[in-house]
């Protein structure tokens, strides 16, 4: 990963960040750390500079006698917790197990110099009892509207919200659909680590398996779940058989079956998160071809400003945190039909770019990962002040 910028050691180099922030961070996570590099990660990544961070996944289930707490390192000051359990137990034994087993890694800690973190609601069901300095929950999706979303989550965010100290969104939709839930709730859109990205505009050669792919080349990168319009790119590659879309990621929750098959489809699997700049250095279009449904009503896609930052044209559908900023300050073309994308990758594909890249770029100036957590961890510190005073007035009435 690119070299970070100084925002998180200069918040570092403050005393009172230090005494006044638990020094861990637990976070609990329905995204698995080593699947695909976004939010969590990129956040997380960066806390570790200043706190232990424990990011806690699901279970995974096995043929094993007892359960167990596996953990792992995965950089300085950051590890990942994966509770391995035996298969065929029931919802109940699931969650009880998975309460006994965070008690057991917390037993030896100081809880008053910890705060969790949550991406998941559903951990919710494990955790509620424990009593940490102070409760984050960062709302990066609308959980309840994804595919197979468990029955239980909107009864347990909204136990969330009133358990949170402080409440991030993933992005302004997200912001205003959940507003009124919270009195201390902040919007947090997607951001970028620009020079990573940027790396795309001065690679010379493409990867292997891209370098034989004809011209021009539509790239998508991300996960290919029930949100992606498979039609859509079905249509376009009918319609333009000399155009190559090249779709990066890994398919999940639904049927692979159903994904077109086309000389100039190329299906690239997973790459890691090092490799995408050399991907998108060989593209001419970058696609954002999702759906409009309920799962991406609130989205803020991660790869918006990262194919802006690689200096690659993009044509989204109309998604909403798509939409405003990018497409009504022109750095991304909006379409909805198969043919307003064809004609809008026309225009993009014969359009000079210089003017442009100049407009990306001042854009994404003010758009940093680092600058994003400095300013959650802004917040972070207020609230923790509250806290702190909340508790003094307590102790003096007591």
């Amino acid at each position: 990963m690119a070299k970070q910028s100084s925002d998180i050691n200069e918040i570092d180099t403050l005393p009172r960040i230090k005494r006044l922030i638990p020094s861990n961070i637990l976070c609990f996570s329905h995204l698995r750390w080593d699947f695909v590099f976004q939010r969590p990660q990129h956040l997380l990544t960066r806390f570790a500079k200043i706190f232990n961070v424990y990011f806690m996944e699901e279970p995974i289930f096995e043929n094993i006698a007892a359960p167990f707490l596996s953990k792992s390192t995965r950089e300085e000051n950051l590890w990942v917790l994966i509770p391995h359990l035996p298969e065929g137990l029931s919802q109940q034994k699931i969650i009880d197990i998975q309460e006994d087993l965070v008690n057991k890694f917390l037993k030896q800690e100081n809880l008053n110099d910890f705060a969790f973190w949550y991406y998941t609601p559903m951990a919710l069901e494990y955790s509620e009892k424990l009593k940490p300095a102070m409760i984050i929950y960062d709302c990066m999706d609308e959980l309840s509207a994804f595919k197979f979303a468990p029955a239980a989550i909107k009864e347990l965010e909204k136990k969330l919200f009133t358990k949170a100290d402080v409440v991030f969104t993933g992005g302004y939709s997200l912001y205003e659909a959940k507003q009124h839930e919270h009195s201390n709730i902040f919007p947090f859109p997607s951001s970028i680590d620009k020079q990573h990205f940027e790396k795309a505009r001065t690679y010379k050669k493409a990867p292997n398996d891209q370098n034989d792919i004809g011209r021009p080349r539509i790239g998508f990168f991300g996960v290919i779940d029930e949100r992606f319009d498979i039609e859509l790119i079905r249509v376009m590659a009918e319609k333009r058989p000399d155009w190559q879309f090249i779709l990066i990621g890994p398919v999940v929750k639904i049927d692979p079956a159903t994904l077109p098959q086309r000389e100039n489809i190329h299906y690239k699997g997973s790459k890691t998160y090092l490799e995408l700049p050399e991907y998108l250095s060989g593209w001419d279009i970058a696609l954002i071809p999702f759906l409009l449904n309920e799962s991406t009503r609130f989205i803020s896609p991660t790869k918006t400003p990262e194919y802006l930052a690689a200096g690659i044209p993009v044509v989204s559908s109309p998604i909403k945190d798509v939409v405003r900023p990018y497409g009504d300050k022109a750095l991304v073309r909006i379409a909805e039909t198969p043919d307003e994308f064809i004609a809008a990758i026309d225009e993009e594909l014969i359009k000079p770019k210089e003017e442009w890249i100049k407009n990306v770029d001042e854009f994404l100036l003010q758009n940093s990962w680092d600058l994003t957590c400095a300013k959650m961890l802004h917040q972070v510190e207020a609230t923790m002040e509250q806290i702190r005073k909340r508790e003094k007035i307590t102790i003096s009435t007591i």
